[in-house]
């Protein structure tokens, strides 16, 4: 999402949107847009947040500030590696407690909360492994909430940080099994929030889970078959040729084969080139509806993808259809722009 149209768009102004959070840990050659936001923001009662995972990004924070005419604090989220090895700093007592000391004593940060995401969660495949991955989380943040508490306690009343700790922590399969959270919140050091992810389109990537059914998935991709292979493919069977490639379906891939499922067609999307993709006949499979195996050149197929998110960002607009009105689920009732770039 392009932030500033956010703002453009009214959305702050009515109080729609009340923060934002920079989604990557800070860099120095993004300060002047994201305080530039901040400011535009603040007029109306919102603000930026950011991620901070390494004291090097204090320091030039703290650098940029001396050199402003009116200094001002970040609103900061400490991101958390849960073990995915990917942005956050570590848990571990012995590097996190004198790496939130000098957080705390920093004059341009304000802790805002704790932050985690269980990529890994992704792998799911029931829904108590799902919720044992956000429980996991969970103990992570609120782990690393009472020892910056115990940190807190030592150190001059003036360290600045929201009251309580917020305690953010998702993901698409997270946001399924949110019944984890009864388990947690007796203890909890902090107010929990739950980000999560992918859950209003979802994908292969979170059929696989078993979470969810093929009918949960609000995403389709429009591509036309415009060629025929006969016998071409593994054991005999068809393939054809469609105009959605990498370009429309990204070349994320998951559990289940190939790049996308033809909607109520035994094809799959099977292998992609940048502008086009090369669909593969496979065995009809009556409990997923997929029995028709006929293609003909000129069709037009709805593919879903493996990573809706990615599909998205390759799309400058959205057709939405309601398939739960009165109207033929063909029907388009609104086109949707996304803002992004940035």
């Amino acid at each position: 999402m392009e932030a500033w149209e956010v703002v453009r768009g009214g959305l702050v102004a009515d109080g729609t949107v009340k923060d934002l959070l920079y989604g990557l840990p800070v860099g120095l050659n993004k300060l002047d847009d994201l305080s530039g936001l901040n400011e535009e923001m603040n007029k109306y009662g919102g603000t930026v947040r950011i991620f901070v995972d390494n004291l090097e990004q204090i320091k030039f924070l703290e650098e940029y500030e001396k050199q402003q005419a009116r200094p001002k604090q970040w609103s900061t989220f400490i991101k958390i590696d849960g073990g995915q090895k990917r942005a956050g700093t570590s848990p571990k007592p012995e590097s996190f407690n004198p790496f939130i000391k000098t957080v705390f004593a920093s004059p341009v940060i304000s802790v805002y909360g704790f932050y985690s995401h269980a990529g890994d969660s992704y792998g799911s495949t029931s829904l108590e492994q799902a919720e044992s991955y956000l429980t996991g989380e969970v103990r992570l943040v609120n782990d690393t909430a009472a020892m910056a508490l115990e940190v807190l306690a030592d150190l001059p009343q003036n360290a600045s940080h929201n009251s309580p700790f917020v305690l953010s922590v998702g993901s698409t399969p997270a946001a399924h099994s949110a019944s984890a959270r009864a388990k947690v919140t007796s203890q909890l050091h902090g107010v929990l929030e739950l980000h999560a992810g992918n859950y209003p389109m979802l994908d292969l990537q979170q059929l696989h889970t078993t979470l969810i059914g093929r009918p949960r998935i609000s995403q389709r991709v429009l591509g036309t078959v415009i060629s025929y292979y006969p016998g071409r493919g593994k054991d005999g069977l068809d393939e054809a040729m469609c105009d959605a490639g990498a370009i429309a379906m990204s070349k994320d891939t998951g559990r289940i084969p190939g790049f996308g499922e033809v909607v109520g067609k035994s094809w799959r999307l099977g292998r992609i080139s940048q502008e086009h993709g090369t669909l593969e006949q496979i065995p009809p499979d009556p409990l997923s509806g997929r029995i028709d195996q006929t293609l003909r050149v000129g069709d037009i197929i709805q593919i879903v993808g493996q990573h809706a998110c990615l599909i998205a960002a390759g799309h400058p607009w959205y057709y939405v259809v309601d398939s739960d009105g009165d109207s033929s689920a063909d029907r388009v009732v609104d086109v949707w722009v996304p803002w992004k770039g940035w």
